[in-house]
């Protein structure tokens, strides 16, 4: 029988995912299988290797493998990165610690800016000046560079970022730095911003070549490492990486820019979110993925994932964190995950997080050393986990430990631990709410225009209650929840995003210029993609342009549609630069438009999967019906619920709430008054209860 296999795995901070799609060539039916091992840290490999032989996959016959990962943001946040040097122009060095003056906590006079991830003495200058034109104003001078490179050698560098002003406009100099470096330490790891970015904004380029160059080494014998692992369990091709910007990329252009794959997970799921959305009819999406550790939520409008780049790490009330300046899905992440840790304050006020159980200890029901109450304890404690079986029957639930802790909790809150646990899952549900609302209604978006997506391990369990807070049509539940974003990975492209700063106002004359900037990106793209054998006409583009009114600082994406730029086309393109900026900001000015810049999206398919849909099977849900027992809702209350084997559903089948789908993967809580439905993809479909 000929037949495909492709295959995604995708690292969590708590648990490491695979999906395997076997196809039948001939009929197109497909096989699909899944498992879930524990994450492995620091070698973040072996939990890959781990899950892929739990789940059988015999890799000699992998035709597709994408890969997803966590060791990027880790590294960053646990400074596991290497000691780097900077070159920088001359007399802007300083340029790192200077920053922004965007600090957080406005009225704190003791407040102390991020510390730059390269010291003083490891940053140095060279002479040479570009305008903001791209004129070179100074010639470079590389007669200092030997010496420089000596003291970084001395001083135990072991990766170089270069930076310098202006090189969005015209990057000779940061190209001929380059090479040098390259060919006076031939060993040593080394970056320039124009390989990652061709934006302005002095601060975040160099902060975002510095982080690159900082993960690079590690990041490049992690991947060494994967690919080895494969190759010796008998993988014979190339593996691809997702990248933060919904896309995959080769293993070998994604290791001279790491910094890349700084969200590779998150964006599988919410392109996958994207992807499933088209198959059902449902463009408008609020996409939730709640794992171990996290909550995430990205808003997707007319089946269009929003990819930016002002993208920040650690950035919170009381630090202006980092900006990485790579393309990266429009998402909002809080603490809030299976593994959260409840706890109370001294004030007597009930928090779960961001502080997390990981995977080791874990919740306390785990039976792993874990004391603490987390979320997936009040949930088991509650009746919407089933305790016999815990984890899809793998774990033996520990009710004593689990007990212990949601009782310490309601001791130091004065009340019993169902009390307790009820309040762990409020609290749980209140932030993730406001995480949702910050990318809908905080951006002009209506939740009743769209459907909420929810996946990951603890997705399903609170989704219910979040849709029906925010009002929203109905509730989806991809099928695979517990490993979407691994899924997610399989229906994406080879994608490249393509940033440029080019200022110019919008008037007539103005379109030669802009289209002149989209044909030389677009000719760059077609060079990249053919040097890894993709034909032109492969090579699919979508185009935006960064607009805003005369003399404000930040930008508006537009997408710009019909092809070339034209003058007769500007008025339509200021047409809807006005209508997007209202939506977001409530107001539009009569004020002259400019553009700053321009996005291209240039992508290819690799081997991106192909869904079929079933027809109803006409078999009842009584089926899959495996019992009844009591389950705490919460906000409703104790009901007698019916227990359905997430296994045995079918498309067609139809039923109403209060009841429970349990899967090996994750848990579907439907309230007491929603009704659900099974479709061609077994996906489920929750109608919320007015």
């Amino acid at each position: 029988m000929a037949k495909t296999i492709r295959v995604a795995t995708d690292v969590g901070g708590t648990f490491t995912d695979l999906v395997c799609f076997e196809t039948d060539l001939e009929t197109g039916v497909a096989r699909i299988s899944t498992a879930k091992a524990d994450t492995t840290p620091p070698n973040f490999e072996t939990g890959v290797l781990n899950v892929l032989s739990k789940g059988g996959v015999d890799l000699s016959a992998v035709d597709f493998l994408a890969h997803g990962t966590t060791v990027v943001i880790n590294a960053l946040t646990e400074r596991k990165g290497v000691k780097v040097g900077l070159l920088a122009t001359e007399g802007f060095r300083d340029t790192l610690e200077i920053a922004r003056g965007n600090r957080p906590d406005f009225f704190n006079l003791q407040y102390v800016k991020p510390k730059p991830f390269v010291p003083r003495y490891l940053r140095r200058e060279l002479p040479g000046r570009m305008s903001y034109k791209g004129a070179e104003l100074k010639p470079l001078d590389l007669s200092g560079l030997p010496a420089i490179l000596d003291d970084f050698k001395a001083d135990g560098v072991e990766a170089v970022a270069i930076c310098f002003l202006h090189s969005y406009a015209n990057m000779s100099h940061e190209q001929a730095t380059l090479e040098e470096v390259q060919r006076l330490w031939p060993e040593v790891s080394v970056v320039s911003s124009h390989q990652i970015t061709r934006e302005w904004r002095e601060y975040e380029r160099t902060n975002t070549a510095v982080l690159s160059a900082y993960v690079q080494p590690m990041a490049q014998r992690y991947l060494s490492r994967l690919q080895t692992g494969l190759q010796s369990a008998g993988f014979t091709k190339s593996p691809y990486i997702m990248q933060s910007n919904c896309g995959v990329e080769s293993l070998e252009s994604v290791s001279k820019t790491p910094i890349t794959m700084v969200e590779s997970g998150p964006a599988s799921g919410f392109w996958g979110a994207a992807e499933m959305g088209k198959l059902i009819g449902e463009s408008n999406i609020l996409a939730l993925d709640i794992g171990g550790t996290t909550a995430k939520c990205s808003l997707i409008e007319n089946g269009a994932v929003k990819i930016k780049t002002d993208y920040w790490i650690e950035r919170d009330k009381s630090s202006a964190g980092y900006p990485i300046m790579v393309p990266v899905v429009d998402l909002v992440e809080i603490g809030n995950g299976g593994g959260s840790i409840a706890w109370v304050d001294d004030f007597g006020k009930l928090h779960v997080g961001p502080q997390s159980a990981g995977a080791l200890p874990g919740p306390a029901a785990y039976g792993r050393g874990g004391t603490q109450a987390t979320t997936t304890d009040a949930n088991l404690w509650l009746g919407r986990i089933n305790r016999d079986y815990f984890c899809g029957g793998e774990v033996v639930a520990d009710m004593a430990a689990t007990e212990a802790a949601v009782h310490q909790i309601g001791e130091e809150l004065g009340t019993d631990a169902t009390e307790a646990a009820r309040g762990i899952i409020r609290i749980a549900n209140n932030n993730m709410v406001n995480a949702l609302k910050l990318v809908s209604l905080n951006r002009g978006h209506d939740p009743r225009d769209f459907t909420l997506m929810a996946f990951g391990g603890g997705g399903a369990m609170h989704a219910v209650a979040l849709g029906m807070e925010l009002g929203v049509k109905k509730v989806v539940v991809p099928a695979g929840a517990a490993v979407f974003s691994a899924w997610g990975m399989m229906m994406s492209d080879l994608r490249r995003d393509y940033f440029v700063t080019r200022l110019g106002d919008l008037k007539p004359g103005a379109a030669a210029g802009i289209e002149a900037v989209f044909a030389e990106s677009e000719a760059r793209a077609h060079a990249q993609f053919a040097s890894e054998g993709i034909a032109a006409d492969k090579v699919k583009f979508l185009r935006y342009g960064k607009f805003r009114y005369q003399n404000q600082e930040h930008t508006t994406e537009v997408l710009i549609d019909g092809g070339s730029v034209t003058d007769a086309g500007l008025a339509a393109i200021e047409a809807a630069f006005h209508d997007t900026y209202e939506r977001e900001y409530t107001y539009r000015l009569a004020a002259p438009v400019e553009m700053v810049g321009i996005h291209l999206v240039a992508s290819a398919e690799v081997g991106k999967l192909t869904v079929q849909q079933r027809p109803s099977t006409g078999v009842p849900a009584a089926n899959a019906l495996k019992g009844r027992r009591a389950v705490d809702y919460a906000l409703e209350g104790i009901w007698e619920a019916d227990i359905y084997d997430g296994t045995r559903l079918e498309p067609g089948m139809a039923f109403k709430g209060p009841a429970i789908i349990e899967d090996p993967g994750t848990t579907v809580v439907i309230h007491p008054g929603n009704s659900v439905e099974i479709d061609g993809f077994d996906n489920i479909h929750i109608h919320l209860n007015a």
